[in-house]
């Protein structure tokens, strides 16, 4: 006969422990104290376990029967119904802060202090108060939305994105951690503010690219001829690198890999706290590049590439726009604009993937498709466009040195200077390295 709740009820005590079974392996303990546990006995990978599921009155019959269900559900799926209830009640248990601090907690001693401080700043300002206190496992997308929306009604578009990133990575954590099935943030994309247009920083028309070149080339408008080099050497280190400003600035010779092996492999690593997108950025340098550093680290013993005028210290934030103006481009070309020109090269020629230019140009959006970031993307690809460009460049001054035309070459025009045609004696006197030369398949189209 089945057993009743009634007959649990008033299961008397022996002198002895015994059991009142309900089937499937489901009993209640009857110890001789009087008290009253529900257990259920299963077999898991061959071994006979045993599940507990609280006493009686505390958890009803028919709770228990509910209990039951779910563990034969786990069995039914290959998992043990043991470890799968210790995983809900630790998911059950957790908040969103916890969770955070903790992921903050385990990445800190790998971030810049300052970095790092901004990170849980921005948490405990904008996040933690909406919902810190839910639990990780309830946050629909949602409770995300509106906290990004209370940040985008500042006017802060920019921060707003870089916090649902952070949010984003404190739910990859708890994924991993098994806290949590999936990131919430995924599904947001579309119902964010939109980016503000993008204004574009004035740059001359390639076509006026070769005078540009001579000009940073002959630069002299600082009286210290050490100071005219180092701002004349930082101005075509950006060009060359399509990198910030700040990027080239603040560069360490400790960022640099390979730099005294051979030219063709050195890397600059920019770290996350460095980037504008708190994302490592890899840059592979091109043989100009190189040589540009092993001269610059022959003349100073400073920890920056670019010391300033004050030991120890980067050249400042002016000092290469302001290079700029002195050489006749102000509001026509900004170092900023370095970039635009190359992007624009780039495309132009129809012969790089819109990923190797925008990889190379540190542009990666912040949705949940570029979650998996990989700063190592199309290095190979990215390192030939660079080394391209830098040759480019280089036939640029070439024929501008000789009185040439400053316009483009024609498109199915080879590069024909001996420097690059001459496999056997293809050293740049202007760089004090070996430059290649052109593919036979590279084109330019400039308008």
């Amino acid at each position: 006969m089945a057993v009743r709740e009634i007959d649990v009820r008033y299961a008397k005590p022996r002198e002895k422990a015994y059991k009142l079974s309900l089937g499937g392996g489901l009993h209640v303990l009857v110890q001789p104290s009087g008290s009253k546990l529900w257990r259920m006995k299963y077999r898991f990978d061959g071994k006979e376990k045993l599940l507990s599921f609280g006493p009686y009155p505390t958890v009803s019959l028919s709770a228990a029967r509910e209990m039951q269900i779910q563990a034969k559900h786990a069995l039914s799926s290959g998992l043990d119904p043991m470890v799968e209830r210790r995983r809900r009640k630790r998911r059950e248990g957790e908040t969103f802060e916890q969770i955070a601090r903790t992921w903050h907690s385990r990445r800190e001693a790998s971030l810049d202090p300052a970095h790092a401080a901004r990170v849980l700043s921005r948490m405990e300002r904008d996040v933690f108060p909406i919902i810190g206190q839910a639990r990780i496992s309830d946050i629909k997308p949602s409770d995300v939305l509106d906290v990004v929306r209370e940040v985008e009604l500042r006017g802060a578009i920019d921060v707003s994105r870089r916090l649902k990133q952070g949010i984003s990575q404190v739910f990859r954590f708890a994924v991993a951690s098994d806290l949590v099935e999936h990131d919430p943030t995924v599904n947001l994309r579309g119902a964010l503010m939109p980016k503000p247009r993008v204004r574009h920083m004035p740059r001359v028309p390639l076509s006026e690219f070769p005078r540009l070149i001579k000009s940073i080339r002959n630069y002299d408008g600082e009286q210290a001829p050490r100071r005219r080099e180092v701002t004349r050497n930082a101005l075509m280190f950006t060009l060359l690198t399509w990198t910030r400003t700040s990027e080239v600035r603040f560069a360490e010779w400790t960022e640099f890999e390979g730099i005294d092996e051979v030219a063709d492999d050195v890397l600059w690593r920019i770290s996350p706290e460095r980037m504008k997108m708190d994302r490592e950025h890899l840059v592979p340098l091109p043989r100009q590049a190189v040589a540009m550093l092993r001269a610059q680290r022959a003349a100073g013993s400073s920890t920056f590439v670019f010391e300033g005028e004050r030991a120890g210290q980067p050249i400042s934030t002016n000092t290469m726009i302001y290079a700029c103006y002195r050489m006749g481009y102000r509001r026509r070309q900004t170092v900023h604009g370095f970039r635009g020109l190359a992007s624009t090269w780039a495309n132009e020629t129809g012969t790089y993937h819109p990923d190797w230019i925008e990889m190379a140009l540190s542009h990666v959006e912040d949705d949940e498709v570029r979650n998996a970031y990989n700063s190592a993307l199309y290095l190979k690809p990215r390192r030939k466009m660079l080394q391209d460009w830098a040759d480019y460049i280089d036939q640029l001054g070439i024929d501008s040195a000789l009185g040439g035309t400053e316009t483009a070459l024609d498109q199915s025009q080879e590069f024909n200077s001996p420097l690059l045609q001459d496999s056997s004696s293809n050293w740049d006197t202007k760089w004090g390295c070996e430059v290649g030369r052109f593919s036979k398949n590279f084109e330019i189209s400039i308008h």
